[in-house]
């Protein structure tokens, strides 16, 4: 009889030792490690009707490699093939997460009920029974007679019945609720989590199979589980999006075989998730007449440039220490541009509360964002309404100049086709070739874009 194998894991990080202690070294979390029997490969492969997951590893050289033997399939959906890169990459583990009600299971039963009728689809469910997802699909009014559907929990189970099957697209929902027989965990728990990712992305891996898996996340807004499914998985994606708001984003994080920080745009209506093909449309729905504080920037989302609102809102404190506020914008660096503006561009603002908001719910990462951040601050300070056709965008440096940004013609041609006016844009991305319709004001310091309002 062979000798069970046995690990201890901590539930909190994942972080795995060859025997029990009472603290993590990596988390630091008390009474965290618990025991768990690593599964054989010999006792796998038995319940699998001799499948192990492992075939016989070959030595090949790049340029003899066929890629013409994976060619990528369309879903259907052309914001989640721009999130995925162009498409689904037959043998790829996707992971899509998302908070409770966000419409992860809804996009998925939307793109298998549209593959299947062309392509042999399986969707499993673990959290819902058949009936439930029966009547969403009826409610959404999605084609019904090709999808096939299995409610369970136990992985072998899962990949022993698709062996039969022979799926080319399969929806795990969620990984949470996968269990492994030998793993002596509760389903969701960090071993159990990762095991079930393994074993899952390794058989579509061999058998050719394009997998999503539906992950839950925790109260911080982070993907629940070990940090190691996030490593094990080709692509990690999050659908994002406030309970009050219609519109949904989908932005991929991680992408083996297209762009990081690509963004879908989705609506929530009756029928399920429609695409947006125009987000900039959406994200620009201003009042008739301007205010103080407001303007327009252009981010760069992946492959394509966004049109969104910056607005700001400066009013006097009656604290000792004045509050810094930004909502879709990084808090660190609107206090740091705040003293930029006040040594750089003589703006004083030591007794003022500052507010920055990023309408439409958009996160902004990127520093393309601080120029027309500051300039809105300016304008609600100075109680001054900004051109209703005006755009700006750039970095700005610790030393008040204005540094070029990535894809600069691509931006201000993306604001011209919106009907806008005028730019205010660093220097070193003012193109050589003049672009209809728009006139550019190229700025090299910050006291420059102060004099151009």
């Amino acid at each position: 009889m062979a000798k069970r194998k046995t690990a201890y894991v901590c539930s909190d990080c994942g972080a795995e030792y060859s025997r029990w202690q009472g603290q993590c070294n990596d988390c630091k979390e008390w009474n965290t490690i618990s025991e768990f029997v690593i599964s054989s490969s010999s006792s796998v492969s038995r319940k699998l009707g001799g499948y192990s997951g492992q075939t016989q590893a070959v030595v090949e050289t790049l340029d003899n490699i066929d890629l013409q033997a994976l060619p990528r399939f369309a879903s259907g959906y052309k914001e989640l093939d721009r999130v995925l890169g162009g498409g689904i990459v037959p043998g790829s583990a996707m992971l899509i997460g998302g908070s409770p009600g966000a419409g992860k299971s809804t996009m998925l039963l939307q793109v298998m009920c549209q593959m299947a009728v062309n392509k042999s689809a399986l969707y499993v469910t673990g959290e819902e029974s058949l009936q439930q997802v029966a009547m969403r699909a009826q409610r959404l009014g999605l084609a019904k007679d090709k999808l096939k559907l299995l409610a369970e929990t136990n992985v072998e189970t899962i990949c022993q019945l698709a062996l039969q099957h022979k799926p080319e697209l399969m929806v795990i929902d969620s990984i949470q609720v996968m269990q492994v027989a030998d793993v002596q965990s509760a389903p969701g728990s960090v071993s159990q989590v990762r095991e079930s990712a393994a074993f899952l992305t390794r058989f579509a891996k061999q058998q050719h199979i394009a997998m999503f898996l539906v992950g839950h996340v925790t109260k911080e807004g982070s993907l629940a589980g070990p940090k190691v499914l996030e490593h094990c998985i080709d692509c990690s994606m999050m659908l994002e999006g406030e309970s009050d708001s219609r519109y949904r984003t989908l932005r991929s994080h991680k992408n083996r075989f297209g762009a990081v920080n690509e963004l879908g745009v989705f609506a929530m209506t009756e029928k399920g998730l429609r695409e947006v093909s125009n987000p900039s449309a959406i994200f620009l729905s201003r009042e008739e007449q301007p205010s103080p504080g407001s303007i327009v920037m252009v981010v760069w989302e992946g492959t394509r440039p966004l049109l969104v609102e910056i607005q700001a809102l400066v009013d006097y404190s009656q604290m000792a220490n004045p509050k810094r506020v930004a909502v879709g914008l990084e808090q660190n660096r609107l206090s740091m541009l705040l003293a930029v503006l006040h040594r750089h561009g003589s703006v004083q603002m030591n007794d003022q509360d500052v507010f920055a908001n990023v309408v439409g719910g958009v996160k902004v990462a990127e520093t393309s964002a601080d120029l027309a951040l500051l300039l809105a601050i300016v304008s609600s300070f100075q109680n001054k309404v900004l051109d209703k056709e005006l755009i700006a965008f750039g970095e700005v440096g610790l030393a008040g100049e204005i540094r070029p940004v990535p894809n600069g013609s691509e931006r201000i041609s993306e604001a011209a086709k919106h009907g806008f006016k005028r730019a205010i844009v660093p220097k070193a991305n003012v193109p050589k070739q003049r672009i209809a319709g728009i006139e550019i004001i190229g700025v090299s310091r910050l006291s420059d874009a102060l004099d151009a309002l």
